[in-house]
């Protein structure tokens, strides 16, 4: 296998579909086989810039020749069904988070999987971030000592549709899982969660139950205490940013920018270009990054990293998260 050219199957052709179909399309050693949504015509448009084909069923995937893995990129109501499908037909898989909203379906589906011994690897593509890593590599190294407090930052330029808010299962599963995984990254056992959440511009989100800010503080079991803060708006990009402190010292990672000029004049110093505009640009390098990743895993037969475990403890948090907001209470993990 590590000689010849790996094949995986896209389920989904939507916006993260077809990131993920652009990364698979021009690595240098992996083919895009096909892409399957039951909304073909997304697919087919796709399929014509990727130069594979498209498929609406997805039993034509798993009649493939020769197929290496899957990357599930669809709606997150069907996760759990083609995660299960795929390892049974001996395929390994990338599927983007969450694997689903419910965490007892999630422990079902894990006990399902049992021992089999396909790759599954789980989309929290942000580990990959070469500014995000680097800085966790130092702190692993023991550049700043002992890590004592860990800050994330994690803002969106606009809020997502209303219809994808709906069914998003919350800021604290869709947006703050994200970076309860980077918390994870650095603290890999938090045993305390408290979270707090408000409405302060959107009544869309307001409506459908859910916050539009919300600041999370993390406990690990070392006594390290992280602090996430969300919003579902930024009025200067997206706003990525991530600071380590420890006893000896502090690593940090800015936004990213367009260009590395900076403007002194005047009227200011330090003037900089906007935030790149989303996670598309702003995450470029870690899909690449994350499917290098996976290709490894496929042909060496390791476990990747971050797996399904991983993804259920994300979902444990946020689910911790979302009661310590609605209870006012710190949520013990």
């Amino acid at each position: 296998m590590s000689e010849r050219r790996l094949r995986l199957a896209l389920f989904g052709s939507g916006r993260i579909g077809q990131v993920h179909a652009r990364s698979v399309a021009t690595h240098p050693d992996i083919d895009l086989a096909v892409i399957a949504d039951p909304f073909v015509e997304g697919a087919r448009r796709l399929a014509a810039e990727t130069g594979t084909k498209a498929v609406a069923d997805p039993e034509e995937v798993f009649a493939e020749a020769d197929l290496d893995g899957v990357v599930i990129a669809s709606p997150t109501s069907t996760h759990v069904d083609l995660i299960t499908r795929s390892r049974a037909h001996g395929l390994a898989v990338l599927c983007e988070k969450p694997i689903d909203l419910d965490i007892d379906t999630v422990l079902e589906c894990r006990d399902k999987l049992g021992d089999t011994t396909s790759p599954i690897m789980l989309g929290f593509n942000r580990r990959f971030d070469p500014h995000f890593a680097a800085v966790r590599g130092r702190v692993a190294a023991g550049e700043i000592g002992t890590l004592e407090q860990l800050t994330i930052i994690s803002r969106d330029p606009a809020p997502a549709p209303v219809d994808y808010i709906a069914g998003s299962g919350g800021i604290f599963r869709d947006m703050t899982i994200h970076d309860l995984d980077m918390a994870r990254f650095f603290v890999p056992d938090i045993v305390e969660v408290t979270a707090v959440g408000s409405n302060v511009f959107s009544d869309d989100i307001k409506r459908y139950d859910d916050y539009d800010s919300v600041v999370v503080t993390l406990r690990g079991r070392g006594g390290e205490l992280i602090t996430i803060t969300n919003s579902r708006h930024c009025a200067y990009g997206y706003d990525q940013r991530l600071e380590a402190f420890g006893s000896t010292g502090m690593l940090s990672a800015g936004n990213v920018t367009e260009t590395t000029v900076r403007k002194f004049g005047s009227e200011g110093t330090e003037g900089a270009g906007p935030c790149l505009p989303f996670f598309l640009e702003r995450y470029a390098e870690a899909y690449r990054a994350e499917l290098d990743a996976f290709a490894h895993s496929i042909r060496t037969g390791e476990p990747c990293t971050p797996g399904f475990d991983d993804g259920v403890t994300a979902l444990v948090l946020a689910n911790a998260a979302e009661e310590s907001a609605r209870t006012g209470g710190t949520v013990t993990v």
